[in-house]
Order: structure tokens, then C-alpha cells, then sequence
């Protein structure tokens, strides 16, 4: 994340503090539409170079905004960031917005890499274990990699939980 992202992230995170008391209601809101018009520019990177070509007048950008996203249009940081010149900055915003809104309520991420897809039920344990150890609400974020052959990696607030066959096997292999 850069300096500048970090910047317009935090500002944005501030203003919607100020903007309502009840801070989780408006700034969860706010979050979730950060989350999906980042997931929209992830899946089209293009156009975000559309809307950062100078040779298309700003108010036609933003118009292209307006029309693409509607109500998902943050005012304050979309708009802002395509008047500015750094959209490219959006991915860097969203993520300094999101870390801290989670940190003021209590919330962590947890990255699990597992073998083979986990089932709901094992989501749902594993959730509920991570909320228990940690004292913290608890996002799973999820994939899978076949080289781990069996058990679970786990990254939390900077930690690594490695419980996989690989490592194991690897430790394993380093003793002999």
C-alpha cells in the first residue's frame, strides 16, 4: 500500500466516523461498497485506465462513474480519486479503510489455505475456533492448494499457523 493510498484510506475512514455516530452502521456500509466497486476494477482493469486517460475530459469520467457504479459511487473517494489522477490508488484506499474498520471493531481476517475446499461445516468450526482463541470476530477468507496434501495453513494478523502435511513432512525430513 502506498503512502498515498494509506493517506485517502484513512481520510475516508475518518470522515465516516464524523459523519455518523453510530459508526458501524454507515461505515459498514460504506466498506461494503468499497469492496465491491474494488472488486469491479479487479475484474476490469481497463477501465481504470479508460477513466484515467487525459484525453477524455474529467467530467466525462466522471460521468462514466456516475452511469457505471450509480449509488456504489462513493462520492467522497471514487470521484475524488479520478479528479486527482490516482485512481490507481483504489485497491490501497479500500484495503487502509478496511483494516481500520476492522481494528476498531474487533474484527480479523483470517487466510486459510487448505488442501481441498473446506466444507460449511468446517468453515464454520474452524471460524468459531480462530473466535475463541483470538477474541475477535473472524473473516475467513479461503482457497485451496493441492501441495499442502492435507491439514491447513492459516495467516492471522501477521501470524502463521502451519498445520499442513507438507511442512510437517518437511520438518520431518530435516530431522532425518
Amino acid at each position: 500500500m502506498t503512502k498515498t493510498g494509506k493517506l485517502y484510506g484513512d481520510s475516508l475512514y475518518e470522515l465516516a466516523l464524523e459523519k455518523n455516530v453510530e459508526q458501524r452502521t454507515y461505515s459498514k456500509e460504506l466498506l461494503d461498497e468499497l469492496r465491491i466497486v474494488k472488486s469491479l476494477f479487479d475484474e476490469n482493469p481497463d477501465y481504470i485506465r479508460l477513466l484515467q486517460e487525459p484525453s477524455i475530459p474529467r467530467k466525462t469520467r466522471l460521468g462514466l462513474i456516475d452511469k457505471a457504479f450509480g449509488a456504489q459511487a462513493d462520492e467522497y473517494l471514487v470521484k475524488l480519486l479520478c479528479e486527482e489522477e490516482l485512481l490507481s490508488e483504489f485497491s490501497g484506499c479500500e484495503e487502509e479503510y478496511r483494516q481500520r474498520f476492522q481494528k476498531d471493531n474487533n474484527i480479523a481476517e483470517a487466510h486459510v489455505v487448505s488442501a481441498v475446499a473446506l466444507s460449511s461445516q468446517q468453515k464454520a468450526a474452524l471460524k468459531a475456533k480462530l473466535e475463541e482463541v483470538w477474541k475477535k470476530e473472524i473473516i475467513l477468507v479461503t482457497k485451496t492448494d493441492p501441495n499442502l496434501m492435507g491439514g491447513l495453513k492459516v495467516e492471522i494478523e501477521g501470524r502463521q499457523l502451519d498445520g499442513s502435511v507438507r511442512s510437517r513432512l518437511e520438518r520431518l525430513h530435516k530431522l532425518i
